[in-house]
């Protein structure tokens, strides 16, 4: 990989790592458009460190105190009523399916799950999944906007070990490239009839556990094929910064704004890749090979 292949893959970690468009499918994209190798699962684990270096650092205070309330309610009975402990065991009870299933497929990962028709399918299909679940959210606020007594919209204080671990399972979509964690957990939220916010804040906090322990995880392959760790390290860097700045905004965004944008995105990617695909403009299995 060469370094200006890094700095192009790791803007595009940072720019996509956090919006419902799947970040291991647009790294996969970029490389396969550009006639590069694919950067593969490994370099894709490494530079979400980054991305999610700065997830730790926007949700600096919220980590803090649950980190706080869940090491004391160890030992204090009294603190494990308080919620920021609850959030701890949450975020450790939601991590569970996508660490079991991320282990057990490990070879699909790295292999048959980064065809670009499967990324084409999966693009389209839970493009189509958020429209539906932002539509529902939009009636069910339109509907509490006009009754006192209209949907209510569930906030992170009324997350439970059930609600908990079907996010889990959300999350665990990711490990196929074009279903995106945020993407599919933020749908999943908002099916539960959590608030976009709410939905959101959450997808985030469960992601540390998963992309800290992938990345580290995957340090061991650096070096092998045609990544190495100068250009990983520097693609991690630039994933960091562009990644925190693309956080800030989201997070302001999906406050007052719809997902829309994003679904009708997804949706014409999947369709133009299809059309790639088909028409032999591009190999399923571009770069695939070299890498």
């Amino acid at each position: 990989m060469s370094w200006f292949e890094s700095i192009i893959l790791g803007l595009v970690q940072g720019l996509t790592e956090f919006l419902p468009i799947s970040s291991s499918a647009h790294l996969r994209l970029t490389a396969a458009f550009a006639g590069w190798h694919d950067p593969g699962a490994a370099f894709t684990a490494i530079t979400q460190i980054g991305t999610e270096a700065a997830v730790l650092i926007y949700f600096r205070k919220d980590i803090g105190n649950i980190l706080s309330a869940w090491f004391r309610s160890l030992h204090d009975k009294s603190m494990r009523s308080d919620h920021d402990a609850q959030m701890g065991w949450l975020v450790i009870v939601g991590s569970i399916p996508i660490g079991v299933l991320g282990i057990t497929l490990k070879d699909q990962i790295e292999g048959p799950f980064r065809d670009l028709r499967l990324i084409a399918t999966t693009l389209i299909v839970m493009g189509v999944v958020l429209g539906v679940a932002d539509r529902l959210a939009a009636r069910a606020e339109s509907d509490s906007g006009r009754h006192t007594a209209g949907n209510h919209r569930k906030t992170l204080k009324e997350l439970g070990v059930k609600d908990g671990l079907i996010y889990g399972f959300c999350q665990a979509l990711a490990l196929i490239p074009g279903v995106s964690r945020s993407g599919a957990t933020i749908s999943g939220g908002l099916l539960m009839g959590y608030t976009r916010e709410s939905a959101a804040r959450y997808s985030f906090l469960l992601a540390i556990p998963a992309v800290l322990a992938s990345g580290l995880y995957e340090l061991k392959d650096v070096n092998e094929g045609h990544v190495s760790w100068g250009p990983t390290i520097l693609a991690t860097l630039i994933a960091f910064g562009v990644g925190y700045a693309v956080i800030a905004w989201f997070m302001r965004y999906i406050s007052s704004r719809s997902f829309l944008p994003f679904v009708y995105y997804r949706i014409a990617l999947g369709i133009a890749l299809f059309v790639l695909v088909g028409t032999d403009v591009l190999s399923p299995h571009a770069g695939e090979s070299a890498g």
